[in-house]
């Protein structure tokens, strides 16, 4: 292709990439150049074409360049890491006995770990290459004698892949393949450094790939301390809904009609297909899953606090169609493919936008157009309400006047709304929140307890304090200004000899020195010159002298008023 049918392309498929020296995309399977078992394995998985991350992201990962890939859910990105790392595992000498894996797959949970674990060995079975999974809840030495026996792709949770490693149970010599998927989360709170002792693990010539639906802009400029010029694919908005679900937003008095909102509206949602619920506490998951068995709902929850055997088997039954309805924490929110999900309920707001696109993004997978994403939002959510109406915006969805008027509560959406910045993409004011991701940052402490009284005091409040700072900055300057004395001095007595008076011109900068000039400078000054004055001859002595006899004199006096002020028995 030329170059203008490859911008032609990319634009038809909403990639923006960059990096130098981009790989041009592929239009079919064929085009990468894949062995006949390799594609007899895709056509079976019923693979027709790649999806869009896949066009752009097969060819560069196979030409051997790092890559941060951003593309919504349910867009095949595991394909676009699998596929490449097979073709990489064949072209590497066999592995030897007690070698360890040529690719490494990280992922934050170990639902998700065990979900690529099963892709990986659709793909992998026709090639004879062997797949591990390592992740926590499972037996050690089970895992242990697998990893023993050689394997040539790991599929792992960062915590047990390091207890394996510290146990000898694989080495790291051959691994030049390195994924970590849902990228953004593996640099989160607690991962990060389990991440980094893993990447030190690996030799450094190593390919590495981030692939991941959100990406906020801290995560990526960590992420990218451990890629080495990468190229970073994107589909779409960075951290922006999958436009192939439909959602529907709630506002709610109050939490305690959320439960009977529920019962209502699960019979007529189980119709079309199964219902995924997610609520932020583990305490909550269980109490929902109780009312619901008790109506008689085929319901299961799942939480970190059950252990992996029950985690695995109820994820299976929920698969199978046993149960219809699974309520789960955060747990759940990423990675996870089920085809059966046509309802995603948010029974409590996700903790930020992030996590909010991928908990619904567990319905609408592989361009599903059916897929509902429900969101029960109370009065108090003021400010994610904000976040939420420029997510919808985005994503081409209808927002209620409810959550509208909602949102309008919220001090820092309103600001932004009022200015015109055009619904929250632009706006890079104030607060900081970046290109279409919402607003984050600091309200001004107009967010939850909102009167409509007050709605005129947040715009003279800005300007009034802008001033003030303004004000207190003169003030400040000014009193510098005033105090401010220059570090050099030159009030040295003439009659010195040249050096005597470099000697003692040395003292007085070190000794009256005080970086960026001292403050009350001149006092220190007067002291140095008398002090150091016993080095020079001539006349500055007798000047010197009766300086200390004055001296002496008031240190005298000085002494004598300590006495009378000390109360009787102080030197006992």
């Amino acid at each position: 292709m030329s170059e203008q049918d490859v911008a032609e392309y990319r634009k038809s498929l909403a990639i923006r990439v960059s990096g130098f020296d981009v790989p041009k995309p592929i239009k079919t399977f064929e085009e990468t150049g894949f062995s006949p078992q390799l594609m007899n394995a895709i056509k079976k998985q019923g693979y027709e074409k790649p999806t869009s991350i896949q066009c752009q992201a097969l060819p560069i990962v196979l030409s051997g360049r790092d890559i941060i890939g951003i593309a919504k859910t349910g867009s095949g990105k595991t394909a676009a890491f699998v596929l490449p790392m097979i073709v990489h595992i064949m072209d590497q000498p066999e592995l030897e006995k007690e070698e360890g894996p040529i690719g490494v797959i990280c992922a934050p949970t170990r639902e998700l770990a065990h979900q690529i674990y099963l892709e990986a060995k659709k793909f992998s079975k026709s090639n004879g290459i062997r797949v591990s999974a390592v992740y926590g809840g499972m037996s050690k030495f089970d895992q242990l004698k697998e990893l023993k026996a050689g394997c040539e792709i790991v599929v792992a949770t960062p915590g047990r892949l390091i207890d394996m490693i510290k146990m000898k149970a694989l080495t790291m010599l051959r691994a030049t393949y390195l994924v970590l998927d849902e990228a953004d989360r593996m640099f989160d709170l607690g991962f990060e450094p389990q991440v980094r002792s893993i990447v030190g693990q690996i030799r450094p010539d190593r390919q590495t790939l981030l692939f991941s639906a959100t990406m906020p802009r801290k995560v990526e400029k960590l992420a990218r301390e451990i890629l080495t010029d990468p190229v970073r694919v994107t589909v779409g908005e960075v951290g922006m809904a999958n436009e192939d679900i439909t959602q529907v937003v709630h506002v709610i008095p109050s939490d305690a009609e959320k439960l009977p909102w529920l019962l209502e509206q699960l019979p007529k949602m189980i119709d079309d297909g199964d219902v995924l619920v997610f609520a932020s506490k583990k305490a909550t998951v269980d109490e929902i899953e109780s009312q619901l068995a008790q109506t008689g709902f085929k319901v299961a929850a799942l939480h970190g606090d059950k252990d992996q055997a029950s985690r695995m088997e109820i994820l299976q039954k929920f698969k199978s169609g046993i149960y219809h309805v699974l309520i789960a924490t955060d747990v759940a929110a990423r990675g996870l493919d089920i085809k059966s999900i046509k309802s995603v309920v948010n029974f409590d707001i996700a903790r930020d936008m992030d996590m909010h696109v991928h908990r619904i993004g567990r319905t609408g997978r592989a361009g599903d157009k059916d897929g509902t994403a429900y969101t029960l939002i109370t009065q108090k959510e003021a400010r994610f309400a904000g976040e939420l109406v420029n997510s919808l915006v985005a994503a081409d969805q209808n927002v209620s006047v409810e959550l509208m008027d909602l949102a309008m509560k919220d001090g820092r959406f309103r600001s932004k709304r009022d200015a015109r910045k055009g619904g929250g993409k632009k706006g890079r004011g104030r607060g900081g929140g970046g290109s279409g991701r919402g607003v984050r940052g600091v309200d001004f402490g107009l967010g939850i307890g909102y009167s409509p009284e007050s709605n005129n005091t947040s715009s003279s409040s800005v300007p009034s304090r802008s001033a003030a700072v303004n004000s207190l900055r003169t003030g400040m300057m000014a009193q510098f200004k005033s105090n401010f004395v220059a570090a050099a001095s030159n009030s040295q007595s003439q009659g010195m000899s040249n050096s005597s008076s470099a000697y003692a011109n040395k003292r007085t900068a070190l000794s009256g020195f005080v970086s960026g000039g001292s403050i009350g400078g001149d006092i220190y000054k007067t002291q140095t010159t008398s002090s150091f004055s016993p080095a020079v001859s001539g006349n500055s002595t007798n000047h010197s002298s009766s300086e200390n006899a004055n001296k002496k004199n008031s240190e005298s006096s000085r002494d004598r008023s300590r006495e009378r002020r000390r109360p009787s028995g102080w030197d006992r």
